[in-house]
């Protein structure tokens, strides 16, 4: 059975530019995600060979027409070797850089999307696969406020820290690729999530820009030294402005340190389960820790 997503709607998906540019958008993604580890699998091979057999009816049809020539003579002889990966992402990357129907931070999302395909195609992330992926969140911090980039900027930090990925944080890490996945109508792979059953939830922006005056706040959890009325009472001083409860207008979910410094995997409950859901559907709530809060506070 192959990972290809069974709710492909077939060749008319990719009709148009917007949808062509989005194929190959996250083709190149996941091509770079393919080689991220320096080894093609056989069931990364057989993705690519299924992504052209998707794509058939289109053969004929630029930049199809050549994307599918170059991948199957490189595949014709049963092996894809990395120089081989580099020659189909080169194409790819000449085809979007040569093409603006979409914007650059809708594009590279696509990339993203793609690269998270491919890291998690074979069932397994590396150290090596998580410090090319930081790499590549690094070079697009434009990407910034946008879900996922900070979600999974703050998830690879903490799981780098000590320098291992244990099971609890491979597990994380799967989960979290594959939900990504999810979002969209182009779903170029799907990962068995009945198997990771780790929750992803608390996961807040790294060095986040904070800023106080006409931006509207919400908390959650319990903080080190203050009570939330007294953070509220901080807000309105600051020119901010406190809203008892979250809504697509709040610009930050505040929330607190509740004593305990790891908190990058915890778990605060409903308030910001409803921010990630807001920020999945394009409302750029930022999620950030208390000690930032301070931060800027201080500034």
């Amino acid at each position: 059975m192959n990972n290809i997503n069974e709710d492909n709607q077939g060749y008319w998906n990719f009709t148009g530019p917007y949808r062509v540019q989005k194929s190959m958008n996250t083709l190149e993604g996941m091509l770079k995600g393919f080689a991220f580890d320096g080894t093609i699998t056989s069931n990364e091979f057989n993705i690519l060979i299924e992504w052209v057999q998707e794509h058939s009816e289109l053969r004929k049809k630029n930049p199809f027409k050549e994307i599918i020539e170059l991948i199957e003579e490189s595949v014709s002889d049963g092996v894809l070797d990395n120089e081989e990966i580099k020659d189909i992402i080169w194409l790819c990357e000449k085809y979007n850089q040569n093409t603006v129907e979409f914007n650059e931070i809708t594009a590279d999302m696509m990339q993203l999307q793609g690269l998270f395909s491919g890291i998690i195609a074979d069932g397994v992330i590396t150290k090596s696969e998580l410090e090319q992926l930081s790499d590549w969140i690094d070079a697009h911090d434009h990407l910034k406020g946008n879900w996922p980039y900070d979600e999974v900027d703050s998830l690879i930090i903490s799981v780098l820290k000590d320098g291992i990925i244990d099971n609890k944080e491979h597990n994380l890490l799967l989960k979290f690729f594959a939900e990504f996945l999810r979002v969209g109508d182009h779903k170029v792979i799907s990962y068995p999530l009945n198997e990771v059953e780790v929750p992803i939830q608390g996961i807040c922006a790294t060095c986040p820009d904070v800023i106080i005056p006409g931006k509207s706040f919400c908390i959650t959890g319990k903080f080190e030294n203050h009570s939330r009325n007294e953070i509220a009472k901080i807000i309105k001083y600051k020119n901010g402005i406190f809203s008892k409860g979250l809504n697509k207008n709040v610009d930050y979910l505040l929330i607190g340190a509740d004593g305990n410094k790891a908190w990058a995997f915890s778990c605060y409950g409903r308030k910001v389960e409803q921010a990630i859901n807001y920020r999945k559907s394009g409302h750029n709530i930022l999620m950030i820790h208390e000690y930032d809060f301070w931060d800027a506070i201080a500034e």
